[in-house]
């Protein structure tokens, strides 16, 4: 019996109905003989195994010239035209039963007593493996017999077994699996071709276009249910999430099923839905189809992903950022901070804003961590940045994430001149030089400079947007501060210049993030 894995709710003080994260994959997969969680209607729960959709957009207009279509008279020439290239998935695999030969249910379960009714009479039951099986949904892609699906539909599985929508049957291979988009990839053999679906532009979804849903839920083989785009660009725990929303019916065993707008093509990949019951409430989640194909040409050419790698630590330019950085609109991806790796090989520096990148526009964090996962690993790309008022094109040559990201070391600023043992209250916190006593109470590296944060006062700009004690300042006005002397010249030639705020680099355990205070 496969053991269903939790994650602990969380809850705030602001109400009890508050969502909580479980990760059922198995369960919303629809593994056999596993016991889900009780959930209430104060208890929602976000279950991967679901679906979500969207449709072909149509050309955008001014708001008084949008026209408003009716759904279709029928989408049943639709249905009929897609459903064999869509499949049910089963895989099977030998778990090992409890080391004290109890079921495996959750502690604490209701279901504890049940299951005892099916144990000897000593309340012991046997100690050998056992065979768990479990339920997905599938597409194929290819004629040659390439299908995808989602990840945990086949983590762990020994046997995978393809029903097509003739009724016959196939075994398939794992060919390669992303963890961070939970996408996999499998391959069948058969003697003839098989019927497949293409991919669609999810970009070019638009929220209330209609999508229709396919697959297995709940085992009861194949089904259709339609709905429309109720939203776009959801994140739910990845740095490549980019799910669509729909209101088409997803359930358990969806996952892995595609999600197709009007034109047949498959615009999501069905993932996740948010319920208090385990079942449709009309709030599924499907990874957008142009995330998916990225993915899915890595793991056909090489078994596994190859994302580019900037090497850079990055945060949003919001608007108290952008105006303290004397911007004109809050767009872009702020650096800040720059360790060893491509993007200090090209020059880059942090509080550089990255505007374009491989000729796409960075509006957020999220477009650029996109962007360059998808771009080209050991080429020159440009990069767009204004640094200082001006626009500067940089040229740089990525590396891969997967092997070149992990053990890179973020290196400690050098002190270059001793600074003045004074203390001093500036923008409501309370500030020292770092010395070497600082720098080993506060447990910093060695070298390390800048100002500390001793006390924040409640009542301040500072601590409703977030600095602590023990924070340490670093730049100012985009220049390094060695002394509170660096930091008052700093809030003089920001007023001077009639900003209203200034720009702080602030490192927290080595993290550094900008943080905007104003200055009057």
């Amino acid at each position: 019996m496969r053991r269903a894995m939790w994650i602990a709710p969380r809850t705030t003080k602001r109400s009890s109905d508050v969502l909580q994260l479980i990760n059922a994959r198995n369960v919303l997969s629809g593994r056999a003989l596993t016991v889900p969680a009780i959930a209430t209607p104060k208890r929602p729960r976000l279950m991967l195994a679901l679906g979500l959709g969207l449709s072909m957009a149509l050309a955008a207009g001014p708001a008084h010239q949008a026209l408003a279509f009716g759904a279709p008279d029928s989408f049943a020439d639709l249905a009929q035209q897609i459903s064999p290239s869509v499949v049910n998935i089963t895989t099977s695999s030998m778990i090992a039963s409890a080391t004290d030969g109890a079921p495996m249910v959750p502690p604490g379960s209701p279901f504890e007593d049940f299951f005892k009714d099916f144990m000897d009479q000593n309340g012991q039951g046997g100690n050998e493996p056992q065979r768990s099986e479990a339920l997905g949904s599938g597409f194929v892609i290819s004629a040659d017999g390439y299908i995808v699906t989602n990840n945990h539909v086949i983590e762990g599985a020994d046997d995978i077994e393809i029903e097509f929508f003739s009724g016959k049957k196939l075994k398939a291979k794992l060919v390669g699996t992303d963890l961070k988009t939970d996408i996999a990839l499998l391959k069948v053999e058969s003697p003839e071709p098989l019927p497949f679906v293409a991919f669609g532009n999810s970009d070019a979804m638009r929220v209330g276009d209609w999508v229709m849903a396919m697959g297995n839920p709940l085992g009861q083989g194949f089904s259709v249910s339609a709905g429309i785009v109720s939203a776009r660009g959801r994140e739910l725990s990845g740095a490549y999430d980019d799910f669509i929303q729909t209101d088409a019916a997803i359930n358990k065993c969806n996952s892995g099923g595609p999600l197709f707008n009007m034109e047949g093509q498959v615009v999501g990949v069905n993932t996740a839905i948010l319920s208090p019951t385990g079942g449709s409430i009309g709030i599924g989640f499907s990874m957008g189809s142009n995330v998916v194909a990225h993915v899915v040409d890595q793991l056909k050419e090489f078994g596994e992903t190859r994302r580019g790698w900037l090497g850079v630590r990055i945060q949003d330019v919001t608007p108290d950022v952008a105006e303290a950085m004397g911007l004109t609109e809050a767009k872009g991806a702020l650096i800040t901070d720059v360790p060893d790796g491509p993007a200090k090989a090209s020059g880059m520096l942090a509080g550089d804003v990255i505007l374009t990148f491989n000729g796409t526009e960075i509006t957020d964090v999220r477009s650029l961590t996109r962007t360059v996962a998808d771009s080209p690993i050991g080429e020159e790309v440009p990069a767009v940045v204004l640094r200082d008022g001006k626009q500067q094109t940089l040229q740089i040559k990525l590396g891969r994430r997967e092997t070149d990201e992990a053990g890179k070391p973020v290196p400690a600023a050098q002190k270059d001149t001793p600074v003045e043992p004074q203390k001093a209250e500036v923008l409501g916190l309370t500030l020292v030089p770092v010395d070497e006593q600082v720098a080993k109470d506060l447990k910093l590296p060695a070298g390390a400079t800048g100002l500390a944060v001793t006390h924040v006062d409640v009542a301040s700009e500072a601590s409703e947007k977030g600095v602590s004690p023990g924070d340490v300042i670093v730049e100012a006005g985009q220049q390094k501060i060695l002394s509170i002397s660096d930091l008052q010249d700093r809030l003089s030639e920001a007023k001077a210049a009639g900003r209203k705020s200034i720009l702080l680099l602030v490192r927290r355990e080595g993290d550094p993030r900008f943080v905007a205070l104003s200055v009057e």
